[in-house]
């Protein structure tokens, strides 16, 4: 909407109106395919519908608006390509796994996210967008799950440093994949969606952008203890509450963002990425 388009409706939503695009994204999806999660035993319930499968989707979806003048509607179309992959180092940092095992997935899950643009490319798409992943360690969710009385595992701001620090290890990665990417086809414009530096900037300007400062890492939608965050109660259960003034608020559910922390990103993102996309809004 901050770049003046209507929301993408669903794809699986038959009566939509697709004449700006189609959403192929499930709540709750990871990169890697939920088998190959599974043989690291880590449970991927929400949905089976991994990148693979949306991908698939995508390009049925082509199949059914465009015959020989797919490519011609590409010029003038743009790709997002995530964000994808954070759910897998959720699961597994959630059902107990070591910041050192997660670590080790990051490599299997860029190549997946990596594979997944190329195949877009190949599909014939000439700008694409690959975002990274969140400074996780200031979201009420892990603030909450890892919380410690050690005051050296926290930042300046209150925020996780170890996790932090590892959603930078996988954007670093995501930014090698995305450089092999342009010098495979020089030809396509690709561009970093950069998460995490769009929504620490929010964080740190919180009290100047009317967000309620001592509320920035607290769930608006949520209950209990420190960070209005429960594993066992999270946002949607009966009977918990959901905040007077959302705008106030940076994170909606503790894990996802609220509507106005995401219009400031969105309106960051635009002004970084439009530049290498040869887009202008």
């Amino acid at each position: 909407m901050a770049a003046g388009l209507p929301f993408l409706n669903p794809y699986e939503n038959n009566a939509s109106d697709f004449s700006h695009g189609a959403n192929f994204a499930v709540v709750g999806a990871t990169a890697l395919p939920v088998d190959v999660l599974a043989e690291m035993n880590i449970s991927a319930r929400a949905t089976r519908s991994s990148l693979n499968v949306q991908l698939e989707w995508m390009f049925t979806h082509f199949d059914s608006i465009c015959d020989t003048d797919c490519a011609e509607k590409f010029k003038h179309s743009l790709f997002m390509v995530g964000e994808i992959g954070g759910n897998d180092y959720n699961f597994a940092l959630l059902q107990g796994r070591s910041i050192e095992e997660v670590e080790a997935m990051v490599p299997n899950v860029v190549q997946t996210i990596k594979d997944a643009a190329q195949r877009v490319i190949h599909k014939g798409a000439v700008r694409l967008v690959i975002p990274g992943n969140f400074p996780i360690g200031c979201h009420p969710i892990f603030l909450t799950r890892f919380e410690t009385n050690n005051s050296e595992a926290y930042d300046g701001y209150y925020c996780l440093k170890r996790l932090n620090r590892f959603s930078i290890y996988h954007n670093r990665h995501l930014q090698q994949a995305i450089r092999e990417l342009k010098h495979k086809n020089p030809n396509i414009a690709i561009a970093y969606g950069d998460y995490y530096h769009a929504f620490h900037w929010i964080f740190r300007n919180a009290q100047h952008l009317g967000f309620d400062i001592e509320s920035r890492q607290k769930a608006c939608c949520g209950t209990g203890g420190k960070y209005n965050f429960n594993m066992t109660r999270t946002c949607g259960n009966p009977q918990v509450p959901v905040c007077a003034n959302p705008g106030r608020y940076l994170s909606w559910d503790g894990l996802h963002q609220t509507h106005k922390t995401y219009k400031i990103m969105t309106k960051y993102l635009i002004s970084d990425i439009s530049r290498h996309l040869q887009c202008f809004v």
